[in-house]
């Protein structure tokens, strides 16, 4: 089976873009419920850091799997498999009313992957050299849904409450479902010679791809200190900035601008300019200075100031390695890529919550500051030298 021709290449990459777009509207929509019931129910900051550590294990178990899955059947189905557990989860959102509930309604993240199925999709449709800026594309999507997901999610759960806004949820995610069968090509890729999901070696196989396992480590330890900022910050709205559920909603949309002009206007033009390499030193470099000053922050006003630099650093910094990632693997094994690159957002969710609720509780909100601006210099110190080492003008 051989991925479609070029001019139905880009209408299947737009439609991704849609569906990405919608799919990350439902979670901005779910981040404008889950905090709130998790209050009324009784979480406490801790519990709430359990909850999400949950996911990030639930995720960090599925990722690999989930892009193996893609890779063997093919885009269609993974989109599929990815939509219709989206639908159970905002159903079991809908009905949870004791603790437990909450719990339970976020098994079904094991195979909630629509972003790295998206980022698969277009991984195989784009040419090597406009890959960065196709990805970058889908960063776009990523903004259009903070933003209408926030703004959406603030209004239903102040106007009609959680279980409404769930069903809300559910609702939309049948309708991205409906896109993927109605739209998607069975597959994207020329045909995969081994069969078997569960297969470890086939996943850990790419890591010993050339350059593969040191762009992996510099994904996870210089985005850990940023991805505990992150996981944090739905609990730091809440109790450091006291915001109500709008303007929450307000301040995540702002995110989601700032989120949309970089990746937009900004990353596919500085791909198109500049080494990979320098890329991702530039963003480790920003990141670091990012930290440092939400170390020192005391409003949310001086909060929104660095909302620009830190949108720009993790939208470089995620398209950059995740670009570089898929580069150094075959055509066929981009999906797994995407897979493991997705597991290391959910291993960053996994540790994040449970580390940053430590650090909040005992030492306050300027320790995760101060650690992003220590690990991210150290990183940076290390590859500069290795840049440095390399012969003038060579690219990785």
């Amino acid at each position: 089976v051989l991925p479609p021709p070029s001019a139905p290449r880009t209408k299947t990459i737009y439609i991704v873009y849609v569906i990405a777009a919608l799919d990350i509207t439902w979670m901005f929509l779910q981040f404008s419920v889950t905090p709130y019931l998790a209050k009324k129910l009784g979480f406490n900051t801790l519990w709430f850091g359990y909850l999400q550590t949950t996911v990030g294990v639930i995720q960090l178990c599925g990722g690999p799997m989930f892009g193996r899955f893609g890779d063997i059947f093919g885009a269609r189905a993974a989109l599929s498999l990815a939509c219709s557990s989206t639908v159970v989860f905002f159903l079991l959102l809908a009905i949870a009313e004791n603790p437990a509930m909450l719990f339970i309604h976020k098994l079904p993240t094991i195979f909630m992957h629509v972003v790295p199925a998206c980022q698969m999709v277009v991984a195989d449709l784009s040419a090597p050299e406009k890959r960065a800026d196709a990805l970058s594309k889908l960063g776009l999507c990523f903004g259009v849904g903070m933003i209408a997901g926030s703004t959406l999610g603030g209004h239903l759960n102040t106007r009609f409450g959680e279980t409404f806004t769930a069903g809300f949820g559910a609702v939309g995610s049948t309708f991205s479902l409906l896109l993927v069968l109605k739209f998607i090509p069975k597959t994207t890729k020329s045909q995969n010679k081994s069969k078997s999901i569960f297969n470890v070696g086939e996943i850990t196989r790419l890591l010993k791809f050339p350059g593969v396992k040191r762009t992996f480590l510099v994904k996870i330890v210089a985005g850990l200190p940023s991805g505990i900022f992150q996981v944090m910050f739905s609990i730091i709205a809440l109790d450091f900035f006291k915001l109500k559920p709008e303007q929450n909603g307000y301040l995540m949309a702002y995110f989601g601008i700032a989120s949309m002009v970089v990746q937009g206007g900004v990353v596919g033009r500085l791909t198109a300019r500049y080494s990979e390499s320098s890329l991702l030193l530039l963003s480790i470099g920003v990141s670091s200075f990012v930290g440092l000053a939400q170390a020192y922050m005391q409003d949310v006003f001086q909060f929104c100031l660095t909302v620009v630099p830190m949108m720009f650093s993790l939208s470089v910094f995620n398209v950059i390695t995740d670009s570089m990632l898929t580069k150094s693997v075959p055509p066929s094994d981009t999906g797994t890529m995407m897979g493991l690159c997705a597991s290391v957002q959910s291993l960053l969710r996994t540790v994040g919550p449970t580390v940053g609720g430590f650090m909040y509780v005992n030492y306050g909100i300027s320790s995760i500051g101060l650690l992003q601006f220590v690990v991210n210099i150290a990183v940076f110190v290390h590859l500069l030298q290795r840049h440095l080492r390399k012969t003038p003008g060579h690219q990785e």
